[in-house]
């Protein structure tokens, strides 16, 4: 009797100890659906305040459009001189900051460039350069914005004792960050995708489930709010070619070339790639440049009657449908994306790339004479030029097939896409986002430098 009592306690035991365990992972898991919901919600939001932007743009440049050559410098230069002044970490397009973050050593300034309230203006002023008609996406804002949001519910969490006790820094910014992509392009497979080809690369990432349980949530999470529809319309184009294969060829290299000069001209900058007795003046004087690269904004505008403001999502849209755009609108574009770049000022280039790879499509498509669909030399052409500026070619293949529901053809866009990325590194050997993040990386290294420098003359002079 006493030997069964013995044992009986000593299941209850057991058995409360386990129940406890389940109960911890209940917790931990809703806490980690509450932050890809957050992550999801303020994707969303983004994308609806994005639409506004856009849609304000284009009701002002058709009633006013001489306002074009006042308008685009002037707030070209303003929003330049904000961002530079106030939020300096938020320039560009987000993505940058995101692995740089994820490459700083742990410390006080591990969550420098994903701070929550300084990353919030990403919004606000992604949104006002899309109504002046920057060149910019709000996809790589949303990968910043998506990390900074996790973070800052994660360390929530942390300080309370809820859940992710289990997860550092740098596994909460890679779920937010990939949860980010997969909100913002309605794409929950691309997001996990970035996460491992992109923020995964050159770092070590302890990739748990709960990684990619929570950047699939922030995908589906948005799907239940805005509902399972493709970002573009479904592909209805041509699959199957005859030696289709020489085609991907073909475009692999043209995008590769033109996405590795894409990639370089942003990596370097204006003033590096600028005659050496001018430099000086250009690094000095950077709002005059982001003037004088409004007017370049308006010049590129008119001529392509305003085809080259906000993120070129209705020239992808006409093109994927089979509908003609300008001749060169390609060429234009990544002028246009690099200007807006080359400003300082907040935002994306990841649906820019997407038009400018359409545009390539076209062009390609017309010297052919039209022995191909052209939706499909399209397609291809928005994957390998997107794969060729980031050097990406699985995330590049996978965003474009979830954007435009075009399974059947992933195949031919992966072969295209992995063409484009080493005829793209010929050009530029380090892919764009990891020589950004570099930066980023140097500034707040120097930043971290200067304030503990003066803190040691501080102690210093205290002792003194």
């Amino acid at each position: 009797m006493r030997i069964f009592s013995a044992k009986f306690r000593h299941y209850v035991r057991k058995k409360i100890r386990q129940s406890h365990r389940i109960s911890h992972k209940s917790v931990e898991f809703v806490c980690l659906l509450i932050g890809a919901a957050l992550v999801a919600l303020v994707s969303f939001g983004f994308a609806q305040l994005a639409d506004w932007g856009l849609a304000f743009n284009r009701i002002w440049v058709e009633k006013y459009p001489i306002a074009v050559w006042i308008v685009m410098p002037i707030g070209l230069a303003s929003l330049a001189w904000i961002t530079q002044k106030f939020v300096p970490f938020v320039s560009g397009s987000g993505i940058p900051q995101v692995i740089a973050s994820i490459n700083l050593p742990y410390g006080a300034y591990k969550d420098h460039l994903v701070r929550f309230f300084q990353t919030l203006w990403k919004i606000p002023l992604t949104f006002l350069v899309m109504v002046i008609g920057g060149s910019v996406g709000r996809e790589g804002p949303s990968v910043q914005v998506g990390a900074a949001v996790m973070l800052a519910w994660g360390n929530f969490c942390h300080r309370h004792g809820l859940a992710f006790s289990g997860l550092a820094a740098n596994e909460l910014i890679a779920t937010g960050a990939a949860g980010g992509l997969a909100a913002a392009f309605n794409a929950p497979l691309a997001g996990v995708m970035f996460a491992i080809e992109e923020l995964g690369r050159g770092v070590n990432l302890r990739w748990e489930r709960n990684i990619l349980l929570g950047v699939l949530a922030c995908g589906f999470i948005l799907i239940a709010i805005a509902g399972n529809n493709s970002y573009f319309p479904i592909y209805h184009g041509a699959v199957d070619v005859p030696k289709f294969i020489l085609w991907c060829l073909g475009c692999g290299i043209a995008c590769g070339i033109l996405g590795g000069i894409f990639a370089k001209l942003l990596s370097k900058g204006l003033s590096t790639l600028s005659p050496s007795c001018w430099r000086s003046y250009l690094r000095k004087h950077p709002i005059v440049i982001a003037f004088c690269l409004g007017v370049c904004l308006a010049i590129i505008g008119t001529i392509t009657h305003g085809q080259t403001y906000g993120t070129g999502y209705e020239i992808v849209a006409e093109a994927l449908d089979g509908k003609m755009i300008a001749e060169n609108l390609g060429i234009w574009k990544l002028l246009a994306t690099v200007s807006t770049y080359w400003s300082g000022v907040a935002g994306g280039i990841f649906t820019p790339c997407l038009t400018i790879g359409a545009g390539i499509g076209m062009q390609i498509w017309s010297l052919t004479g039209g022995i191909i669909d052209q939706r499909l030399l399209v397609l291809i052409c928005m994957a390998a030029f997107l794969a060729g500026a980031t050097q990406s070619p699985v995330t590049a293949s996978v965003v474009v097939m979830e954007m435009t529901g075009s399974q059947p053809v992933l195949f031919w866009m992966l072969i295209c896409s992995i063409v484009a990325s080493v005829i793209s590194r010929q050009f530029n050997p380090k892919p764009f986002y990891h020589f950004a993040a570099g930066r980023f990386r140097q500034r707040v290294q120097e930043l971290a430098r200067i304030e503990q420098g003066f803190k040691n003359n501080d102690e210093i002079q205290q002792k003194a």
